[in-house]
């Protein structure tokens, strides 16, 4: 893929993602969404079991699932739409953006490349100062990010 495309389906990707709240906004409900929007509803464990066509145990079963993170996503989906609901499923970047991922991870591995030498000039007593360290830190980051894309995740 050129750097062209790469950079248009990451500007594509986060105004996608604009849509969702930061990871830590989106916290699940103590007891799973489907448990907390059926009874937000008014609705019994039999009766969406009815309007799904599968058991009132098949519900409690699969609320007890996504709690348990073991819940598939076509039983999720299933179950979601017999509450008048869509599922929606999303991988939120924590740092807050793919390109914010990318950055953390050019300046993680830029660290790591430069600490070997830099323990050595000090050992040499030919350290440079904390500011020009974060200068060349900042540097091969930027190096990192615009070289091929695979390279940051070796």
């Amino acid at each position: 893929m050129t750097d062209t495309n790469t950079r248009l389906k990451r500007l594509q990707l986060a105004d996608a993602l604009r849509t969702y709240p930061a990871p830590e906004a989106a916290a699940v409900p103590r007891r799973g969404w489907l448990r907390a929007i059926r009874e937000a509803l008014g609705m019994t464990q039999g009766q969406l079991g009815a309007r799904a066509g599968i058991s009132r145990q098949s519900v409690q079963d699969f609320e007890r699932a996504e709690v348990d993170r073991r819940i598939t996503l076509e039983s999720l989906d299933k179950l979601a739409r017999a509450m008048g609901c869509r599922m929606v499923y999303a991988l939120v970047p924590e740092a807050g953006s793919v390109d914010a991922v990318r950055e953390q991870r050019a300046l993680a591995l830029a660290e790591k490349m430069i600490q070997p030498a830099d323990h050595s000039m000090k050992l040499e007593a030919q350290g440079v100062t904390a500011e020009e360290r974060e200068r060349q830190r900042k540097l091969l980051a930027d190096m990192l990010l615009d070289g091929s894309p695979r390279k940051l995740w070796r």
